[in-house]
């Protein structure tokens, strides 16, 4: 406790002695001239989604973008990522700044000129493809800030690596991909990253407000399948099945009782939920078999464990009385940890946060229970993970499409406040850790 107070007081104290060398007021009259180059690579790309681990015209637009500036650029890291590192004419940390690149299987019902019309198979089903969660956003800003940094160069005391990051949303069952990969490729290595920083938009919050949270923001995250194997019948003859579909009912509604009576809600939230159920194919067949697929969130590896073991328990047992039989694989086919803010990061950079938007728009606010793939970085080096109003002013949350819906929206206007944030943080993390 007393090293992590000390190391805070040394990054304000450094930070404070660093305002004679303050670029903020030349990033945001930097931010105003490339903001609409910001939002047509931001529309190019909602128009032209792709899923994770496909994002290769995606990738292509990034790494023309990132060679036309000058920066080292290498492709295909972990299947289709991209990384540029900026050098500064002065030595200094290596600063990390990711964005991730993919898209959606969801279909867009947005009336938009680049709503996304594209159509593609997923988990053997025909389904839209659609910027569902700001990924294209995340994207654009990056670019930009890659931009305004190049022409900065001759002011930045240390480098600059740029993390655009493939598949956060996940892969099919069999593939590997995101942070995990690219951290196992090691990007954050060569040269060895001292810090990084991330973003996500939300579509719930006021454009021009940044939101945070020190310590754990975002819930880790594992996804299950349970599959229930009973015994068929006609329909008519209930009496001759172990109906797998009344069995499942019974495990679904058992599970709840996981986060009702099993966690303690005045330390840690947490969430169970299953969201995909399938079994049979006509009214008069009892089918012997069903899957559900479901997730878990959950902020402690403690909790995780119990939750984890409580499914197992319950969906095993429930079936076993039964006389059916249930298949947990959990996790299924993605687990992801905490996204765990550096407490002494996030109070030396609040300052540079309260520069980007004004002190009265950046807001602490509670954990998420959303998961974000962001934390594997932040399990190697301390990270910086906050949030980005792309709600229009004036509109009523309650009205606007939640992420990964097909009426998710995100306004144009918001991007500029992500560039300046990152800009800013850029400067100031090198001004505080100057060599």
């Amino acid at each position: 406790m007393k090293r992590t107070i000390l190391i805070t007081l040394l990054f304000c104290f450094k930070l404070a002695t660093s305002q004679t060398n303050d670029h903020s007021a030349e990033i945001k009259a930097s931010a105003d001239k490339i903001e609409q180059k910001v939002i047509d690579w931001r529309h190019d790309i909602h128009q032209n989604p792709e899923l994770g681990n496909r994002e290769t015209r995606t990738a292509a637009l990034i790494a023309k973008h990132l060679q036309s500036l000058g920066l080292e650029v290498k492709t295909g890291v972990a299947v289709t990522g991209v990384t540029g590192i900026l050098k500064g004419d002065k030595p200094g940390p290596v600063i990390a700044l990711r964005a991730d690149m993919d898209a959606l299987p969801v279909t867009e019902n947005n009336d938009l000129p680049f709503a996304s019309k594209v159509v593609t198979m997923y988990n053997g089903k025909e389904t839209g493809v659609m910027h569902a969660c700001g990924h294209d956003g995340h994207v654009a800003i990056l670019m930009g800030v890659a931009e305004i940094l190049s022409g900065m160069k001759k002011d930045m005391k240390g480098t600059v690596k740029f993390i655009f990051q493939p598949a956060e949303e996940g892969v099919p069952k069999g593939e590997e991909g995101g942070a995990e990969l690219m951290v196992k490729e090691d990007v954050l290595e060569n040269p060895k990253v001292d810090v990084v920083f991330g973003l996500h938009m939300d579509a719930q919050k006021e454009v021009g407000k940044i939101t945070y949270r020190p310590a754990g923001t975002m819930a880790a995250v594992g996804d299950f399948k349970i599959t229930v194997t009973g015994k068929p019948s006609h329909g008519s003859q209930p009496w001759l099945s172990i109906d797998p579909i009344v069995v499942s009912a019974e495990i679904i509604n058992n599970l709840q009782t996981i986060v009702s009576r099993n966690v303690n809600l005045t330390e840690n939230p947490a969430v169970v939920t299953v969201a995909a159920i399938e079994g049979g194919n006509r009214s008069n067949i009892i089918s012997q078999q069903v899957v559900m697929l479901g997730t878990v969130r959950t902020f402690s590896d403690e909790d995780e464990t119990m939750v984890f073991n409580r499914i197992r328990l319950i969906a095993e047992k429930t079936a076993e009385a039964a006389g059916a039989t249930a298949l947990v694989e959990l996790p299924y086919s993605a687990h992801y940890p905490v996204t765990f803010n550096n407490e002494a990061l996030t109070a030396a950079m609040l300052p540079s946060l309260q520069k980007s938007a004004g002190t009265e728009n950046v807001q602490l606010v509670p954990a998420k229970t959303g998961a974000e793939d962001f934390s594997f970085y932040a399990q190697k080096v301390p990270g910086l993970f906050f949030f980005i109003g792309g709600l229009t002013k004036g509109k009523d949350p309650k009205t606007s499409g939640p992420h990964h819906t097909p009426e998710f929206l995100i306004d144009d206007s918001s991007f500029k406040t992500g560039i300046i944030a990152f800009c800013n943080l850029v400067f100031d993390y090198e001004e505080m850790n100057r060599k």
